[in-house]
């Protein structure tokens, strides 16, 4: 069977013989994105949850950091390689701080077995990203496994950073251990990514660690049945996967459930993913081989039949003169998508500014409802997870406002007289926000043993001199039991003034922080998310003028063949029209090619 390859280079020469470069340009790129489509699978979920040694169980090698005080924060791409090999990412120079501003880079190679402890060592918070090539069977096909900081419990910044590789992966694999069901965040997060990517496998980890995970396993099927999401579920046990592979041991790796997951990852993402890849390419082929088509045969028809070149050069000045309406007509949907954009950028600011409100509101509560200062880590990692589910609400949200957006342009064009529109392919958001700060810390309210002594000799000092005159008309000393007893309730009563002003004190910081942190969180996100938007009307105006153009120079190309064709000579008229049966034939042949290309199966990678 003819690969796909072999029809891109039969219609790249086909292009080049009828002088169309924008066609082979167009060519040339989707040959490029079927040459290496690559499958970019995310592993996500919250802190953990084991998605180190799911990674490490996948590939056979501990390439990423496993311990029990030791966190991802640095995203570990392992893909396949004729031999292993690993690179860092690192950031050079200093940032401008700008979000989305480009970040110079460099890439220094490193031994395999030193990747897990240099991105967890000193320096890596300079470590954009971990690279690493495995020869391995299942990366063989395109796979690219992601493992990504965990969402929830690290920070505001760490859940945007790996919420916006969302957009960019054909596949999540959510992982969550063995030891409870999902909970409510990680149902949320579920959902969010489910929006956000087309292929969603759940994967029941650490099951060596608990026997009881079977009647987890059906409870959160239960919990996706009950939410709508139609995602499998795997339950493995990295470790027995890994120990499997040492000791070569073929039982022990069944029993860690590893093999049905690869099974799926190999048939069900990276077959599907090859799927589309073909399709896309199919795609342009045919819309190519049309563009050509018209062309060739308007001219050869001029040629072949002289008495039907006026009614020809007619029909073809009428399809020229409505593209060339199209074109003036295009203001519409110009229009269509000036206006989404500028709404959705206003709805965009409203919502973020709406969820920041409901969690100032919240943290407010919280503050008020427990003393600040000892509770301010707790409140700073509760903090972080609220915003994170808050701001990946909107990040969500717009993600699928900019889909609505793109489908309301493109039936704008095709209710004006445009063609179909290929696929948008938007693409990856742009860099994280990992300008935004940590929340400051704040004085815990705990007083040193001459501290509280002061406070309380201060206050009781006046009850001990007031009392202590008035006894004395009495003729009692001016330090007697009632003047002490005065000044022991006095100083009591000025402790307790002081820690209730102290924690008044701390509250309004708290709060002031809150804000100042909300309103950090609201620039840095709302301009994150515009430039999302940006990018989503650069690519709809270029793709949809690109389609416009190439429509306008196919029919004008046609006009021009069928007027030089009534004007040369009889000779060549002979010569002209071989060539045109010539590059026809081999048209034809291309064109049936393309259509039992995509008529066949896709082979299993």
């Amino acid at each position: 069977m003819v690969t796909p390859e072999q029809l891109a280079d039969r219609a790249l020469a086909l292009a080049d013989e009828c002088e169309r470069p924008d066609l082979h340009r167009r060519l040339t790129q989707a040959r490029g994105r079927h040459a290496a489509p690559g499958v970019r699978v995310l592993v996500l979920g919250e802190p953990k949850q084991g998605k180190s040694s799911l990674v490490n169980a996948l590939t056979g090698v501990p390439v990423c950091p496993v311990a029990d005080d030791v966190a991802t924060l640095v995203p570990t791409v392992v893909r396949n390689g004729d031999a292993p090999r690993a690179t860092l990412v690192r950031a050079v120079g200093p940032t401008s701080g700008e979000p989305g501003a480009e970040v110079a880079t460099e890439r220094v190679p490193v031994p395999v077995e030193t990747v897990a402890a240099r991105v967890t060592g000193p320096g890596a918070e300079r470590i954009v990203q971990a690279e690493v090539e495995l020869p391995r069977r299942l990366l063989a096909g395109g796979l690219e496994l992601v493992d990504t900081a965990g969402v929830g419990g690290l920070g505001v910044a760490h859940a945007l950073s790996t919420l916006d590789l969302l957009p960019t992966a054909d596949a999540v694999v959510f992982v969550s251990d063995a030891s409870q069901e999902f909970t409510a965040p990680e149902m949320a997060l579920l959902e969010q990514a489910t929006a956000l990517c087309p292929t969603v496998v759940c994967v029941l980890t650490k099951t060596d660690a608990c026997p009881d995970w079977r009647r987890i396993a059906d409870l959160d099927r239960g919990h996706l049945a009950a939410r709508g999401l139609d995602a499998p579920l795997f339950a493995v046990s990295s470790t027995l996967a890994l120990l499997a592979v040492q000791a070569r041991d073929r039982e022990l790796h069944e029993e860690s459930g590893l093999g049905p997951l690869v099974a799926h990852l190999q048939d069900e993402v990276a077959g599907r993913a090859a799927s589309l890849a073909r399709r896309s390419l199919v795609h342009d082929l045919t819309a190519v081989t049309g563009h050509l088509s018209l062309a060739l045969r308007s001219e050869l028809r001029s040629l072949e039949d002289p008495a039907s070149r006026e009614a020809l050069l007619a029909e073809l000045d009428e399809a020229r003169t409505a593209v060339d309406e199209q074109r003036r007509r295009s203001s519409r949907w110009q229009q269509v998508l000036s206006d989404g954009v500028t709404d959705l950028m206003a709805d965009i600011d409203h919502d973020l500014r709406d969820r920041s409100r409901v969690v100032v509101r919240e943290a407010e509560e919280v503050i008020a409802a427990r003393d600040p200062g000892p509770a301010w880590p707790e409140i700073t990692a509760w903090l972080d997870q609220r915003i994170a589910a808050a701001v990946a609400d909107s990040y969500v949200w717009a993600e699928q406002r900019s889909r609505w957006l793109a489908e309301q342009v493109v039936e704008q064009v095709t209710r004006d007289g445009g063609g179909s529109v290929p696929a948008l392919e938007v693409g990856a958001a742009g860099d994280a926000l990992d300008t935004l700060v940590d929340l400051p810390g704040m004085d815990d309210g705990s007083l040193t043993l001459r501290e509280r002594t002061l406070i309380g000799l201060r206050g009781s000092y006046t009850g001990v001199l007031m009392t202590g005159l008035v006894t004395s008309l009495a003729g009692l000393a001016i330090i007697n039991p009632f003047s002490l007893a005065a000044g022991v309730v006095l100083g009591r009563k000025a402790y307790n003034d002081d820690a209730k002003q102290r924690r008044q004190r701390r509250e309004s910081e708290a709060r002031t922080v809150v804000r100042r942190h909300l309103d950090e969180v609201v620039f840095q996100v709302g301009k994150h998310l515009k430039d999302r938007l940006r990018a989503v009307q650069r690519t709809l105006r270029d793709l949809v003028t690109d389609t416009t153009d190439e429509t306008a120079r196919t029919l004008a190309d046609a006009v021009k063949a069928a007027q030089r064709s009534a004007k040369e000579a009889t000779a060549d008229h002979e010569a002209r029209i071989r060539v045109l049966r010539a590059r026809l034939d081999r048209l034809d042949r291309l064109t049936a090619d393309v259509a039992r290309l995509d008529r066949a199966p896709v082979p299993t990678p």
